[in-house]
């Protein structure tokens, strides 16, 4: 993707499919605000000359990580240095958690090579389209391995608040489980922890610029 315009057709298309705007969130790496700021803006009528989409935008960053995602070997890269900056806290955990969508494949490699078992975590912004998503509640996959009572890596691809990945280690948590640290592509927040665990990204997007 180029351009805004470009999220906002994108961002048309998802919810022409019927994904939420929290899916929608997800599949282009951007905050909730943004997403419903993009379908907003996503009238199929409108011809993209006339857009305003310029102007009273929400501050934010789009990570377009799609180069490495297509193809299978550069994932199997990319997971090999995920999982060498976790070694550090150890090489005897047995459990990587993969946070739904995008953070599954990624976790399923980073596993692969931590020779750990798999879990998947679906978050509740999963199901989100506008109000209160404190009242909604994500959940464990089934068809994976169990939390209770293990340590565990957290894996995503982007951190755009923190609030997924708070979720997920709180959630973890609930379930017995313990987190030792969390892993991502890109982290748009620059943060060092969230909940107390450590937390690694192989890139960090940092916005610079002044107030007018």
């Amino acid at each position: 993707m180029k351009n805004v315009d470009d999220l906002i057709e994108s961002a048309a298309e998802l919810a022409d499919q019927g994904l939420s705007k929290g899916e929608i969130a997800d599949e282009l790496n951007v905050s909730r605000e943004t997403a419903s700021w993009l379908v907003e803006r996503s009238d199929a009528a409108t011809p993209r000359r006339d857009r305003q989409t310029d102007a009273g935008g929400p501050q934010d960053i789009h990570v377009d990580w799609s180069a490495i995602g297509r193809d299978s070997k550069r994932m199997g890269a990319i997971a090999e240095a995920m999982a060498d900056m976790l070694t550090k806290h150890g090489e005897d955990v047995d459990l990587t958690v993969g946070i739904e969508k995008a953070g599954g494949p990624i976790a399923t490699l980073v596993a692969r090579e931590l020779e750990a078992d798999l879990a998947t975590y679906i978050p509740s912004k999963h199901q989100w389209e506008e109000g209160d998503i404190e009242e909604l509640h994500g959940t464990f996959s089934r068809n994976f391995a169990d939390i209770r009572d293990r340590e565990c890596y957290v894996v995503d691809d982007t951190i755009t608040s923190g609030t997924t990945m708070r979720e997920a280690i709180e959630a973890i948590r609930a379930e017995g489980g313990e987190p030792l640290a969390c892993i991502v592509l890109a982290d748009k927040q620059g943060v060092d922890e969230l909940e107390g665990v450590p937390v690694y990204s192989l890139l960090r997007v940092i916005s610079v610029g002044r107030d007018e």
